[in-house]
């Protein structure tokens, strides 16, 4: 540690700075997460299916879009739906298959998760509102790279 309490990263490749930046947000947030207040407690995966029903979808699409088993979506769809959180309605486009939609109770739920999280990233990160944007552009791009190349292993369980 140098004077300031701050970590010196002198020397150190902007590649390793910033996977060492990176990890330090992750657990970062992962501890504001845990301190998220959801009337009830609901589980990450569930906040994260709330997050990710920006509009009504079918379960496959959800998985691909959560990185998950069809079978977790399942489990965690069935949880969100006895709770009043969503519904399951036919799709117009094919009556075979089913779209997740949040009611009122789970789109008001979204909305303060989404707030939460914003406010959440704003403090851990220290990053101001365009910094934000370019740091999500970069990271919209890592992501569809690891998606383009393969899931790691601890995403698909």
């Amino acid at each position: 540690m140098a004077d300031d309490d701050t970590f010196v990263m002198d020397g150190l490749s902007p590649e390793i700075q910033a996977m060492m930046g990176v990890y330090a947000l992750y657990w970062k947030l992962e501890e504001s997460i845990d301190a998220l207040s959801t009337e009830p407690d609901l589980t990450h995966p569930e906040c994260h299916m709330l997050i990710k029903l920006d509009r009504p979808k079918r379960m496959g699409v959800l998985a691909r879009d959560m990185l998950a088993a069809p079978s977790t979506i399942t489990a965690t769809a069935d949880a969100l739906e006895s709770a009043g959180y969503l519904t399951r309605q036919r799709d117009p486009e094919d009556r075979r298959a089913w779209l997740l939609v949040l009611t009122e109770q789970g789109e008001q739920t979204r909305q303060m998760i989404a707030t939460e999280a914003g406010e959440m990233f704003r403090r851990a990160s220290g990053l101001d509102a365009h910094e934000t944007a370019q740091f999500a552009q970069l990271a919209r791009k890592i992501r569809d790279n690891i998606l383009k190349t393969g899931i790691p292993e601890g995403l698909k369980k």
